[in-house]
């Protein structure tokens, strides 16, 4: 019997993909766990003791089913935006969210653009339904709305992502540039706007709710601002008709009860978001001087991470990144040329940062020894 045996002929042609290694593996690789974890832009800070506190409460419940129809936390998030509950839903993170909303509009050839070297979930996705990706670079470390949608008119593309702030450089783009962007999609195109980062950007940047135009569905989530990325809570806003197609697709009994109890604790503590949004800004500030004093370049973030330039190609980034996996902190970096000459650095308290620092000297120190031997 033959591995593909059962497989859907598109499925026996997909190759294994990880899109990203989690660090578990990578201590497991290493054999110790790491100092700083600062790869995978989660919240350090955690999630707020309200949240913590309702999912010990709701742990008891766990024998029961959560509610399917996600039905207060929904309103919670509907009534934060000044939106109806129709406008929203809720999934497995925002991961969950775009897989559902790939399988209800793509299939075998259907053109979608993305940036080249944007989160590359989404590509996964698209592959795994049959979409035929087409993508444009980057300019000056932004994704490029202007290339982007002159993609999409030329392929006719069905789908058009865009993340704003940006994973992985956290560079953004003003709530103008989004507005005209939406407004100048071809026909038939559906923008894909990603948010999972906009609780970090400065006031005033973010785009207005726009929950009933068809033209765009915006994705959040409760991983990032919240510290709730292990509960796995994100939802989407966007033209009622499109969201209740998602009810055809979607796990309806994938929200447990404890994270649903986390997340809609969370939405309601305004002070503790407050306080780790000033916390990531002041990490930023710090990481930003680290990057400095190093002599690299720190690029500006309206993130919960910070992407550093370390002035040559893609090779001496990975290198750095594995001298600092070996040194004991975990950092990302982009997958492709020429936003690969950074590493990519989650913000986190001041000891990690600091030991992020330490461990940066000594990465620099031994790279530029082999060097020079």
């Amino acid at each position: 019997m033959t591995k593909d045996r059962y497989l859907t002929p598109l499925a026996a042609s997909l190759p294994p993909t990880v899109p990203f290694v989690g660090p578990e593996t990578l201590e497991r690789q290493r054999g110790a766990p790491f100092d700083a974890r600062l790869g995978a832009n989660e919240s350090v800070f955690g999630p707020s003791p309200n949240a913590v506190e309702a999912m010990k409460r709701e742990a008891a419940e766990s024998w029961k089913y959560g509610d399917s129809t996600s039905h207060d936390l929904r309103n919670a998030i509907a009534e934060y935006h000044g939106v109806k509950p129709e406008n929203v839903i809720v999934g497995g993170g925002i991961d969950g969210l775009l897989g559902n909303l790939v399988r209800l509009t793509v299939t075998d050839g259907t053109p979608v653009v993305t940036s080249d070297g944007a989160y590359p979930t989404f590509n996964y996705h698209v592959v795994g339904f049959g979409g035929a990706l087409h993508k444009v670079p980057y300019t000056a470390d932004h994704e490029d709305p202007d290339r982007l949608l002159a993609k999409a008119k030329e392929v006719g593309a069905k789908l058009l992502y865009l993340c704003n702030p940006d994973n992985p450089m956290g560079t953004w783009h003003a709530p103008e540039t989004i507005a005209r962007t939406i407004d100048a999609l071809p026909e038939g195109t559906l923008m894909l706007l990603d948010e999972a980062y906009a609780d970090f950007m400065p006031p005033g940047s973010r785009l207005p709710e726009r929950a009933d135009d068809p033209r765009v569905i915006r994705f959040r989530t409760f991983s990032k601002a919240h510290g709730l990325a292990g509960a796995r809570v994100g939802y989407a806003i966007g033209h009622p008709d499109l969201i209740a197609t998602f009810e055809r697709v979607r796990d309806h009994f994938g929200m447990t009860r404890v994270s649903q109890a986390g997340a809609l604790a969370a939405i309601g503590d305004n002070e503790w978001l407050s306080s780790v949004i000033g916390q990531v800004s002041d990490a930023r500030i710090a990481l930003t001087r680290i990057a400095e004093e190093a002599g690299l370049k720190a690029i500006p973030s309206a993130t919960n991470f910070v992407a550093i330039d370390c002035g040559r190609d893609g090779a001496f980034a990975a290198s750095l990144l594995k001298a600092l996996e070996k040194n004991g902190v975990f950092v990302r970096m982009p997958g492709v040329e020429p936003l690969s000459r950074c590493i990519r650095v989650s913000c986190g308290r001041p000891e990690d940062t600091e030991c992020f620092a330490q461990a940066l000297r000594r990465s620099l120190a031994e790279l530029d020894a082999l060097r020079n031997q």
